[in-house]
């Protein structure tokens, strides 16, 4: 993994995040927060969980504090996640553009609620990141459903698709 695989995955993530985005935004604030299925029960609540644990897993990197967990409560409205969410993606994308791809094989040290310390390569800590979110995000997509709406298509291969149609040849 190089810084450039990074900057792709990431950018891959926040193209997928506004096309969800652009569909969550036909919600009523009540289907936002609705409980509705999973591990965190609402749409909003997924949401923070997402944003919640990239920003936790940059800050272990050595980026921008994020403090302790996000709160849900926090966040009434989908506006607020994209507001909160724009930041966490600008200190990703600047965190990113500072590294080298020898900082990667950098160990991190981090502890889990009270497990004990694990540690593992800055590369591999900031690969999760990206992954948990493209994990959590389809299950956002499957409470849409679940509400009755469409979730679009984020896959990876649309990003590859869009972005090859738009270079110049």
């Amino acid at each position: 993994m190089t810084v450039k695989d990074l900057e792709r995955l990431y950018e891959y993530n926040y193209w997928a995040n506004k096309r969800l985005f652009q569909v969550l935004s036909q919600l009523t604030p009540e289907q936002f927060t609705q409980d509705v299925a999973g591990s965190y029960g609402s749409i909003r609540n997924t949401l923070v969980h997402i944003m919640s644990a990239e920003w936790g897993w940059l800050d272990r990197c050595g980026g921008q504090p994020r403090g302790e967990k996000l709160n849900p409560a926090d966040y009434p409205t989908l506006e607020v996640v994209v507001a909160t969410w724009n930041n966490v993606e600008r200190y990703m994308r600047e965190f990113l553009a500072t590294l080298t791809d020898e900082d990667l094989a950098r160990n991190i040290e981090f502890k889990l609620g009270q497990a004990e310390p694990q540690s593992r390569s800055l590369s591999e800590l900031l690969e999760h990141g990206a992954i948990h979110g493209v994990h959590h995000r389809g299950q956002v997509a499957l409470l849409l459903r679940m509400l009755g709406y469409t979730p679009g298509n984020f896959d990876h291969l649309y990003h590859s698709g869009e972005k090859q149609t738009v270079q110049p040849a």
